[in-house]
């Protein structure tokens, strides 16, 4: 058995490679390394190339006619870089996923699971988010996502492709080998900060401390780049108890969204006393205001995930800190070699 998986040369993308690997199941990696790592493909069979060019898909399926399903990772995933350049982010994210659903279909693959985005929904009162949470995009990144769920959906309905929607939030760690990780130097999320500050012997600012939370700052649900290839691995092996084949009258549920996420989330106190749990209390923090464009943030509840999945997250929180300060070293070695 084979899975082709787009974008398996980025942070996710990879991860997810690795756990279907060590599964026993061949990763077919498909990335166009403008944002991936070739060092992610050591081992693995690749192809360097577009998701929309049909003839390199035709080859990929040609070359591995035993491909049964495919993980769509490819794509760009910077907020703000969504909202200086929002063109780059639709043509991307949107277009070019339609062109692949194309090819998947003009090959005969009807098994896809997308890496889609939790930041889609609009949080409930208590800022938990489940599948029925209305839709509410804040951003080019996740209403690109948003459109691009919603055109599978019609290629479900229309052409058969069965889909299988993956929805979280804030990816942390690295693989626990450490084979591969975070490809960006300086993360912008609330732990890569913590990182560069911790390095630096700087204090870390936790901005805004009036949220209405239980610590008064803000949460977010962060889970372990592993625990998510899990989920990956086992949306593949369940893949047709989840979306049967279908008869064309009732192809409308031939697409299913699940989230992934820890139940709970973490606020930004909580993530400082964990990392000094891991590093010590030598660490630093220190308040400031929220900067514009902050928000109280979200986390997801995962009941349907343990349902349809049997998943739920292993590692900790102090498990990704750990893990991610591990990368951060070995990351310095690779950028230096």
């Amino acid at each position: 058995m084979k899975v082709l998986i787009t974008g398996g040369a980025g942070f996710i993308g990879s991860t997810i490679a690795s756990a279907f690997a060590e599964r026993g199941v061949t990763p077919v990696v498909l990335d166009s390394l403008i944002t991936g790592r070739p060092e992610f493909t050591e081992g693995k069979i690749f192809y360097q190339g577009d998701i929309a060019d049909g003839d390199l898909v035709d080859q990929i399926f040609r070359d591995h006619p035993d491909i049964t399903v495919t993980v769509h990772c490819a794509a760009l995933i910077v907020v703000p870089d969504s909202m200086t350049d929002p063109l780059r982010y639709y043509r991307v994210n949107v277009a070019k996923t339609l062109e692949l659903a194309g090819h998947l279909h003009r090959n005969a693959c009807d098994r896809m699971i997308f890496a889609s985005t939790a930041g889609m929904y609009r949080p409930e009162a208590d800022l938990s988010v489940t599948e029925e949470s209305g839709l509410e995009p804040q951003n080019p990144y996740t209403r690109s996502k948003m459109m691009a769920e919603q055109m599978l959906d019609d290629f479900a309905t229309a052409y058969g492709l069965r889909v299988i929607s993956l929805r979280y939030l804030n990816p942390i760690g690295a693989d626990p080998q450490l084979r591969t990780g975070l490809q960006n130097s300086k993360p912008t999320h609330a732990l890569g900060k913590m990182i560069e500050s911790y390095r630096l012997g700087v204090p870390f600012k936790i901005t805004g401390v009036d949220w209405e939370t239980r610590d008064g700052t803000a949460i977010r649900d962060y889970i372990h780049v592993w625990d998510i290839a899990r989920a990956f691995y086992e949306a593949a092996a369940r893949f047709d108890s989840i979306v049967p084949p279908l008869q064309p009258a009732d192809r409308q549920r031939a697409y299913q969204v699940i989230n992934l996420g820890t139940g709970d989330g973490t606020t930004v106190r909580e993530l400082v006393t964990a990392f000094r749990d891991v590093v010590g209390d030598g660490f630093l923090a220190e308040e400031a205001p929220a900067r514009p464009g902050d928000v109280v943030g979200a986390y997801v509840n995962p009941a349907k995930a343990r349902d349809l999945l049997g998943w739920k997250p292993e590692y900790t929180i102090e498990d990704a800190i750990r893990h991610s300060l591990l990368w951060a070293e070995r990351r310095s070695e690779l950028d230096v070699a």
